[in-house]
């Protein structure tokens, strides 16, 4: 659990870095189930004559980027084939509600907990691939941008946890805090914050080990450069809110993590979360997806009070 001073320096600064939030055995499995994908991608590739070499002595922080160095079609496309929609694994559904990542995210959103479609499985590859140092990169954001307005004045808490360790130099997270406190959204025509809206503060870069959690509250502006590494910046990209809230993504599917009130309410069988996920990806909501991406967005800031 969080103490008092951590949640108390959450909602001063709009993030809270908690180091060895995960250990190595909850973040194995999922590790692993990723391994299993990527070996399975290569002999694909190898079967369908794209690459000629599996590359099978290469470990999780480099195989994908071989065999994108070797095939340009599965580098553009490798964040979509890695994401969690489009592996939906058993392992991977086990540790979005895995006890010790929830005893750190009940502290914030307390005992009632959904967690949010809004996920992903982020494989940052190196710069030194095909489109260089302007492939792979984040640019400044709030995740409060990215979900429809019937989620607008929910609060959503933004989980970030490295699969291996971060810094500068692979692309580390960069956040601007205590910008969530003037409860603005930075929106700007297109994704992101446009130069013109940035903040006038100094940026913080946070290198993380293997298992820390990062939370973010969704007005704190961040972002990635450039992974200068030879190895990929493998990451959790999570949200968890409030059960009964909306989550901004109506077509996918959510589901109930934790209820103390009821645990009888919690998904527990992944095979249901997999067939939800097949049938919404296979059947999207087109006019809903619209909603969200071709909705006319102020080019200013604009107040938005989030409510907990």
């Amino acid at each position: 659990m969080l103490s008092a001073n951590q949640v108390e320096s959450f909602y001063r600064d709009g993030y809270l870095l908690i180091e060895n939030g995960v250990s190595d055995a909850d973040l194995q499995p999922v590790i692993n189930e990723y391994n299993r994908v990527v070996d399975d991608l290569a002999r694909d590739l190898k079967k369908k004559g794209k690459i000629e070499c599996c590359h099978e002595a290469e470990g999780f922080e480099t195989r994908l980027a071989r065999l994108c160095a070797d095939d340009e079609a599965t580098y553009r496309d490798a964040d979509q084939l890695m994401d969690i929609n489009k592996v939906i694994g058993k392992s991977t559904f086990e540790f979005l509600r895995n006890d010790n990542l929830l005893d750190l995210v009940e502290g914030i959103l307390g005992p009632e907990i959904t967690c949010s479609p809004i996920q992903h499985v982020r494989c940052k590859l190196p710069s030194s691939l095909w489109d260089g140092a302007s492939s792979y990169t984040a640019p400044w954001h709030q995740d409060a941008q990215v979900h429809t307005e019937e989620a607008d004045d929910c609060f959503i808490l933004t989980v970030w946890i490295p699969l291996v360790d971060t810094d500068e130099r692979n692309g580390c997270l960069e956040i601007i805090p205590e910008v969530h406190r003037t409860e603005k959204v930075l929106w700007s025509e297109g994704f992101g914050i446009s130069e013109e809206n940035m903040p006038a503060r100094k940026s913080l870069s946070l290198p993380m080990t293997k298992g820390d959690v990062l939370f973010l509250h969704k007005l704190t502006p961040h972002g990635s450069g450039p992974n200068g590494a030879e190895e990929i910046r493998w990451s959790l990209d999570l949200r968890y809110q409030i059960t009964g809230s909306p989550s901004g993504r109506p077509w996918y599917p959510d589901f109930i993590a934790r209820s103390r009130s009821n645990p009888s309410s919690e998904l527990k069988d992944s095979s249901e979360w997999q067939a939800k996920w097949k049938q919404a990806v296979k059947n999207p909501q087109k006019e809903l997806i619209r909603k969200m991406t071709q909705r006319d967005r102020p080019n200013t800031p604009v107040k938005q009070i989030i409510r907990l």
